[in-house]
């Protein structure tokens, strides 16, 4: 992918009409995009920022049912997911994985209703299902995570869920519609929406972020799936639209993997505020959240509040023998989830469903909401098909069920490579042809500077924070340590890019402003 390719291309072809723009580039965006030029369309995916920057790369890395929706009664949402769940481990093994879960029981109340609870799980994921749930008694759970509180304790229940990389499937996804003749751009922002003579909305108009220059783009189909800002372009169509997103923030910290010591996760199915709370193994390291606090203002770059990190801590200490300090924190990311509004109870965000809503303007603007990085594939789906019911597209059938994002799989690839696919023979070539290249940034760190190389030439990051944040995790791993490699990465990026000195300094500046917030 080369976006100085893509915007010169887009200037050649002033006058071509796409068949789709979706606006947005997170999960939804992408899904929806892909799904579009998979089935011939010609589309063209635009995004304010970077790829995934907000909401879809902050998630608790879970490819999952959804538990808790099953003790909401909503099993058709559990379903859907659970299938989905199991195309994209098919689809995505190089950044999808298996994860195995232990729930600690403390009554016999617990152990019963957990245990049959998750059997009916079992039951619902059928033929996709990722392993049997069961239950461990006291001593085989302590041996499966040494670090429980054993007070109490009756044992755990065993089940299984997906784990995965949300940003680096973003980039699969991006890279996937660009293999189907798609165009995804990024930090190319729409300030407002074309319309015909009879007020039918036939384009946008875009700005590149990186020149300044200012296009028009005609389309027969323009696709609202910005997930948490999907209001503001709704009000581009009609200024007196109605708020149909209710965000609420999320935070998680990431902990040294001593604090867990298993390659099991734990979760605790109910905290004080009703919440599932998560332990899991990642890269290494162990991600620990969520929260949940309903917000009234959006942004690109929220940031976790005081009272966030203390609960994660304060129930963290309840449940491990090593409870986690503020010193201790690698990192704490906040993330948007975009749900939908509950007239009924708009304060309330935590009993919303996660289910999706489609919904298409008397201009033609047709906007998907809610819904979960799961369930991606499906919105997608839902959301091309109804633009062929409304007579907006001819009539294809979806293939993405079937759709694969790489060939190999960590068995025939390098270990530590295995998440950039068929790429890493690429990134492996770089490295043989310069062994240097192959040495870490930082011992807290597993990226390499083939990586930084590879990933200049092929995925479109712009910024310092695109590299650092989104293409590797360095940010979200360890916030201190991709301080210290910034300007390393910087100047590998001046010399890609041919970039000057100042850019490389101002960059580097923002970068370390930014991690202010992370640690």
């Amino acid at each position: 992918m080369n976006r100085r390719k893509f915007v010169e291309e887009l200037k050649q072809q002033s006058d071509k009409i796409w068949d789709i723009i979706v606006i947005g580039g997170g999960a939804t965006g992408l899904g929806v995009a892909l799904d579009g030029a998979s089935r011939g369309y010609k589309t063209l995916l635009l995004e304010q920022s970077d790829f995934a920057k907000a909401t879809s790369s902050r998630s608790t890395k879970l490819v999952h049912g959804g538990v808790r929706y099953m003790a909401q009664g909503d099993l058709f949402l559990v379903m859907e997911a659970l299938h989905e769940r199991g195309l994209m481990l098919k689809n995505a093994p190089h950044l999808t994985f298996n994860q195995e879960f232990v729930i600690p029981v403390y009554t016999l109340w617990d152990v019963l209703m957990y245990t049959v609870g998750l059997k009916f799980y079992d039951l619902l994921a059928g033929r996709l299902s990722m392993g049997k749930s069961y239950f461990i008694n006291r001593k085989t759970a302590l041996s499966r995570l040494p670090l429980l509180k054993p007070e109490g304790l009756k044992g755990g229940v065993v089940y299984h869920d997906g784990q995965f990389d949300d940003s680096r499937m973003a980039f699969a996804l991006a890279e996937s519609c660009v293999n189907k003749n798609g165009m995804v751009l990024n930090y190319f922002k729409v300030i407002s929406l074309l319309k015909n003579e009879r007020g039918k909305i036939n384009g946008v108009s875009a700005r590149d972020i990186a020149s300044g220059e200012e296009f028009n783009l005609k389309a027969t189909l323009v696709i609202n799936a910005t997930g948490v800002f999907a209001d503001e372009i709704a009000r581009m169509d009609n200024p007196g639209s109605k708020p149909t997103i209710r965000p609420s923030q999320g935070i998680h910290i990431v902990l040294d993997k001593s604090f867990l010591q298993s390659d099991s996760a734990i979760m605790i199915p109910k905290t004080d505020d009703g919440r599932v709370l998560f332990a899991i193994p990642w890269y290494n390291e162990v991600v620990v959240g969520t929260t949940d606090t309903p917000l009234d203002a959006i942004s690109l770059e929220p940031v976790a509040l005081d009272r966030e990190i203390n609960f994660i801590l304060q129930t963290a200490e309840k449940y491990l023998v090593k409870p986690p300090r503020r010193e201790d924190i690698l990192c704490i990311f906040a993330g948007l989830r975009p749900l939908a509004a509950n007239p009924d109870n708009p304060a309330s965000t935590k009993e919303v469903s996660r289910r999706h809503k489609i919904t298409l303007s008397p201009s033609g603007l047709l906007t998907i909401i809610g819904g979960k990085w799961t369930t991606y594939r499906r919105m997608a789906e839902e959301t091309i098909d109804r633009g062929i019911k409304a007579g907006l597209l001819e009539k294809t059938k979806c293939i993405t069920s079937k759709l694969k994002f790489t060939t190999l799989t960590p068995n025939n690839s390098s270990e530590r490579l295995y998440i950039y696919g068929d790429h890493s023979i690429d990134i492996e070539k770089l490295i043989s042809e310069n062994p240097d290249l192959g040495t870490p940034l930082d011992p807290r760190l597993p990226y390499t500077k083939a990586e930084i190389i590879w990933i200049c030439r092929n995925e479109m990051p712009f910024r310092l924070e695109d590299i650092l944040a989104r293409r590797t995790r360095s940010l979200f791993l360890n916030a201190r340590a991709s301080a210290e490699i910034a300007p390393e990465v910087a100047e590998l990026m001046t010399k890609e890019f041919g970039y000057d000195q100042n850019w490389q300094r101002e960059q580097i500046e923002s970068y370390n402003e930014l991690v202010k917030n992370y640690i």
